[in-house]
């Protein structure tokens, strides 16, 4: 199979207020946009020609991945003007598909040994994965090797095989799409009209965004696979465990304590006396001030973090202003996203927040994008974009 499909147009609302000012498959995980993990994993499987489905602020997938050539592909990019579902998605390609082809989604993270197992089987068919937790994914009940059904979100779990959204098809998809929106509905009208659906069952790396916090179980889950690079200035009296990668530019000052795996970007300015701890990716030209401890999180491009902060299992969007001893500590929350959610989350904060000294954030703190926060407040909840909190 020569050639993929990647469904990237939607927005991701549950995981706002990061999809705010970007589509899902922009966030970045680890000094790279989700996107480009798809992209290249289909690079080292040889498949080149890419087809990809765009809607939502498209203009910043344009700018990442341009015509493909420098990860080795080549883009020929459809608009979804209307982000309606998956099969209306699909159906937008139906003019440049060739007789076989994947269609992968642009949102999840698949590693390159997945789509191995997958980009020699015979169409019509899909990529399940067996999970703990089934019913919030579309559930699919298998029979001698081939799709029974498909049910989103049942009420009553029958199997714990769940769709990863990764399929292998023929042109005659093209055929049962009809008024249909979602790719999972087409294939149980196929399979009822009976048009055999193929099932392959892989071990491989598959991870969703769904929420916010996805985003940190992304994160160590890439950084686990990181290999190390020291880029920049180190100087003498820092100390580094694990697996660090250090971008060009950067400066590690004097009495810096880092243990991997940890990603930290180009150009930044980093310590004296500040303490990187396991799990977290550290953006570019970002600034951390003397004594701040950062662990398990994921800060994003032009932050700037003040002295003595210490910040747990936290997700800091790009150009947030953050000054002198700012608590973010970790611990359960109900956070409410469509449903209620008990996690273990520091703080979301959106992009260019504005925090003055000596906030707390309690753990499942939502600050929206651009809000302000002033000296010695705590905050709580989930606040707007342009929330003034004094």
């Amino acid at each position: 199979m020569n050639q993929a499909v990647i469904l990237a147009a939607g927005e991701g609302q549950r995981l706002r207020p990061f999809t705010a000012n970007k589509p899902k498959v922009m966030l970045v995980i680890a000094g790279k946009p989700i996107l480009q993990y798809v992209v290249e994993s289909l690079a080292q499987n040889g498949i080149r020609n890419i087809v990809l489905v765009v809607g939502y602020r498209r203009e910043q997938i344009f700018d990442c991945l341009g015509s493909g050539a420098q990860f080795g592909v080549n883009i020929n990019y459809i608009i979804q003007e209307r982000q309606l579902g998956t099969a209306h998605a699909l159906a937008q390609v139906k003019d440049v598909t060739e007789n076989e082809f994947l269609v992968i989604s642009g949102d999840n993270l698949i590693e390159a040994d997945t789509i191995a197992q997958f980009v020699n089987t015979e169409p019509e068919s899909l990529i399940v994965k067996r999970t703990g937790n089934p019913s919030g994914y579309g559930v699919v009940t298998i029979e001698n090797n081939k799709v029974k059904e498909i049910v989103e979100k049942p009420g009553v779990v029958k199997s714990n095989a769940v769709n990863t959204g990764i399929y292998a098809f023929t042109r005659d998809i093209f055929n049962f799409i009809e008024n249909q929106l979602d790719i999972p509905d087409v294939l149980n009208t196929m399979i009822a009209k009976g048009y055999p659906v193929s099932v392959q069952e892989t071990n491989g790396l598959w991870l969703d965004v769904v929420y916010p916090w996805d985003i940190l179980n992304l994160n160590d889950v890439i950084l686990r696979r990181i290999k190390g690079n020291l880029g920049g200035t180190i100087e003498s009296g820092v100390s580094l465990n694990g697996l660090v990668s250090v971008g060009r530019d950067t400066l590690l000052r004097s009495g810096s304590y880092m243990v991997g795996p940890a990603v930290i970007g180009n150009n930044c300015d980093i310590g004296p006396g500040v303490c990187i701890l396991p799990a977290t990716s550290i953006g570019d030209n970002v600034v951390i001030s003397p004594f701040s401890t950062i662990k398990n999180s994921v800060i994003g491009n032009d932050v700037d973090i003040g002295p003595g902060c210490i910040i747990q299992d936290s997700i800091i969007d790009n150009g947030c202003v953050i000054k002198g001893h700012f608590s973010a500590c970790s611990g359960p929350a109900d956070i409410k996203i469509n449903e209620h959610r008990l996690v273990n989350i520091g703080a979301i904060l959106g992009e260019g927040c504005n925090l003055a000294s000596n906030v707390v954030a309690q753990p499942g703190v939502i600050l929206g994008n651009h809000c302000q926060v002033q000296a010695l407040k705590v905050i709580s909840g989930r606040l707007p974009d342009k929330s003034l909190v004094f």
